[in-house]
């Protein structure tokens, strides 16, 4: 750093009031709201204009990466192409220096000083300094261009923290709305008459999950129901389940079979995710007085059907999973006669795909062990029985990869 020689009383008031012209300026710009880019400009033109600085460069660290934000000066090269070395980040963390002591490589000789920007005990920032007027390049100077860099600093730093609370505000309303809309989108009540009883469990991995559940009373003999599980989570999964719900009621008003339903609403989705999006979904509709199952499974994980002897019929029947082709290729519907005593056990994916800390799979085995042990329990009870089951066999506890939905009906 050059020496200083000494400073007489009207130097010094000279640079006192072009240090109050630099605040000025770096403050005026703070207060006019402007983006970050904007302020390194001003910064590097005060620097130029109110203390005769001809060579700035600095460099910011920007998410954990150290990027140049300013390289401005006659005869320097362009240090956004240059990475900030690493002997200045093991080394310069706190007190300013000289660059030649630090960094003795010929492309930075043009600089003179290395000023650390330190915020919370952590360095944000290095300015580095050159072609300083020699009654600006005392000790007393360096320490105001930290006081100055400081301050532009803070206010880049409360920029980036409102922006952050914004955008956390946006996500927690967001969130709120989509968790109204699913928690809409549920049945109030389930069938439980003499003829057959139905209860469903959910478990959400995140605030907002994906997967979907509904039973339709068509008439008084019979009923829709459907379990299904959307690609992706949060908003975007809510709202397209939403649209889901609104075409399947629709199209139960106007009484269209589990065919078109299936087909309608496959068409829906693909036109409103555009194949991005996709569900898997198995529809059931029960007829009490023929016990008539009808059935299609799109891509969802097969129902369990067990009978009264502890025989399992796997419910597969149906087509590929819905909104990835415009039209459902090979759809079949599935019908079978349900005796007295069946339990039918629909689910998400999410209770099968449980791993233990030898990455053994719950799965469709684990399942069936479950409800083969506890078949005449009520079916909340069984629920909770499947759930304490999977929770004890999961590696991570109670934490699940995924949502769990468990819709089960007891035909008597």
């Amino acid at each position: 750093m050059p020496n200083a020689a000494p400073i007489t009383a009207e130097k010094r008031l000279f640079l006192k009031d072009r240090e109050l012209g630099a605040l000025l300026e770096i403050t005026q710009a703070i207060n006019q709201d402007l983006g970050e880019s904007a302020l390194y400009k001003i910064f590097q033109f005060t620097l130029l204009g109110q203390l005769n600085i001809r060579r700035v460069v600095l460099y910011v660290k920007e998410e954990g990466e150290w990027q140049c934000m300013v390289s401005f000066g006659q005869h320097l090269p362009d240090y956004r192409r240059i990475p900030l070395p690493e002997v200045v980040i093991n080394n310069c963390t706190s007190a300013p220096a000289a660059v030649a002591s630090v960094l003795p490589d010929e492309k930075w000789k043009l600089l003179e000083t290395l000023i650390p920007v330190v915020r919370n005990d952590e360095v944000v920032a290095y300015v580095f300094i050159g072609n300083m007027h020699d009654d600006y390049a005392s000790g007393e100077a360096t320490k105001f261009l930290e006081t100055l860099s400081n301050i532009l600093f803070g206010a880049i730093e409360n920029r980036r923290l409102g922006r952050q609370r914004i955008a956390a505000a946006a996500m927690r309303k967001e969130i709120e709305i989509a968790q109204e809309v699913q928690t809409m989108l549920f049945p109030r009540s389930l069938p439980n008459d003499a003829y057959v009883a139905v209860a469903a469990s959910y478990v959400p991995h995140t605030a907002v999950g994906g997967d979907y559940y509904d039973v339709v009373p068509l008439d008084a003999n019979r009923f829709m129901f459907c379990i299904a599980d959307v690609s992706g989570k949060g908003v975007a999964a809510s709202l397209l389940m939403s649209n889901f719900q609104a075409g399947l009621r629709t199209l139960l008003r106007q009484q269209a079979d589990i065919a078109t339903v299936a087909n309608e609403l496959n068409n829906l989705i693909f036109r409103n995710a555009g194949g991005d999006k996709f569900i898997t979904v198995f529809f059931g509709l029960y007829d009490r007085t023929t016990r008539k199952l009808q059935f299609v499974n799109a891509g969802h994980n097969d129902p369990l059907l067990l009978a009264d002897d502890n025989s399992v019929q796997l419910l597969k029947d149906g087509t590929i999973m819905l909104g990835v082709m415009d039209e459902l290729p090979m759809l079949k519907v599935g019908e079978v006669e349900v005796p007295p005593h069946t339990l039918l056990l629909t689910y998400t994916d999410g209770l099968t795909e449980v791993f233990d800390d030898n990455y053994n799979e719950f799965g469709e085995e684990g399942v069936l062990r479950v409800i083969r042990q506890n078949r005449y329990l009520p079916l909340p009870r069984l629920h909770e029985e499947l759930l304490r089951e999977i929770k004890e066999f999961n590696v991570n506890g109670s934490h699940f990869a995924d949502d769990i939905t468990i819709l089960s009906c007891r035909f008597k």
